[in-house]
């Protein structure tokens, strides 16, 4: 794993109104009998998807609102950004999709981590079994809402908002939940320095494409925009929270939909390409996205003459997203041009 020390700054960004969260509980009075205090509690608020899951269907949202014990022992994880962040703050995940857990998000696993499931598909049984004190999905497991809470409290820390607003929403959260509020604090003035870092690197960069490759083929990838969803909002990150000056005004229009040929590369000649292998984040695939690239075709293109072309960390960019430590291997990424 990439990080880079930085020293701490300030840094504040507006936290989307549709998401309160605050505090509950406290040491409570003993009841009549003489019972325990009532455990501390933490509330979080959002609009919940209905159809999550059916890309097909228009969002239907429910406000929902959920609180979820301070300090839990047991916390199951579908949200691999949240596993990152968790573990950032000095906290431990019991219980996660193990096999879609990235090499360098291991170490905040538990010795005895248990398995629940895949990134799409929870273990229902095992996650019972297993009694959580809290559950956090997120993105690509958001339709498992329903089912996981009934089984204990469960919180969709997806992407709303723009990515920063997001980052410092969960990250506040959760260290509120871990009692790590002066870390989270923390984490938050020294990511966001750093973004603020690699925007001041890329403002002199001239114009640039995001280009995912998979199976061979190319995606240009394009701003997001507001309100778009998780995916775009992922494809968007190298304009939006970096300050890319995208190549073309409107890529999507420009592509007629996302694919693209060697050829378009070289009508929008930008000065940089930033470039996704989606198969090296999957494991999927037998040729990697520089060899996909290494044609006589992009090879006159401004940015392979000048050495321009950057490849992102693949699982960071596609897989994660999101989270600390994640956040920290991304603008190590963008630094990267400015030498």
């Amino acid at each position: 794993m990439r990080t880079a020390s930085r020293p701490m700054a300030a840094f504040s960004l507006t936290v989307a109104a549709a998401l309160a969260l605050s505090a509950c509980g406290g040491d409570a009075d003993a009841d009549a009998e003489g019972g325990d205090a009532a455990a501390e509690t933490v509330s979080f608020s959002w609009d919940r998807n209905l159809n999550a899951g059916d890309q097909e269907a228009e969002p239907e949202l429910e406000e929902t609102s959920v609180d979820v014990p301070k300090n839990p022992e047991n916390i199951v994880v579908f949200d691999m950004a949240s596993l990152d962040t968790i573990g950032a703050l000095g906290g431990e995940v019991s219980g996660a999709p193990l096999e879609s857990v990235p090499d360098y998000l291991e170490k905040y696993l538990a010795d005895d981590a248990y398995n629940v499931g895949t990134l799409f598909e929870a273990d229902l049984i095992e996650v019972e079994s297993q009694q959580p004190d809290l559950i956090i999905i997120g993105g690509r497991s958001a339709a498992l809402y329903e089912d996981l809470s009934e089984i204990a409290p469960t919180v969709d820390l997806g992407l709303r908002g723009t990515y920063t607003e997001t980052l410092e929403r969960n990250a506040t959260f959760l260290g509120e939940v871990l009692g790590a509020e002066d870390e989270a604090a923390a984490a938050i003035a020294e990511v966001g320095k750093g973004i603020e870092e690699a925007k001041a690197a890329t403002a002199d960069a001239g114009t640039g494409l995001g280009l995912m490759v998979a199976g061979g083929e190319l995606s240009a990838m394009a701003p997001a925009g507001k309100g778009s969803d998780a995916r775009a909002a992922r494809g968007g990150l190298i304009y939006d929270a970096f300050g890319v000056e995208p190549a073309v005004e409107d890529i999507k229009a420009a592509t007629h939909g996302e694919p693209v040929s060697f050829e378009f590369l070289l009508e929008t000649n930008p000065d940089y390409l930033w470039v996704v292998d989606r198969d090296a984040a999957t494991g999927e695939g037998t040729q990697s996205a520089e060899a996909v690239l290494d044609n006589e075709i992009v090879k006159k293109t401004k940015a392979a003459q000048e050495d321009q072309i950057v490849y992102l960390d693949p699982v960071a960019w596609y897989v994660v997203f999101g989270g600390i430590d994640t956040t920290k291997i991304m603008i190590d990424d963008v630094k990267q041009i400015a030498g």
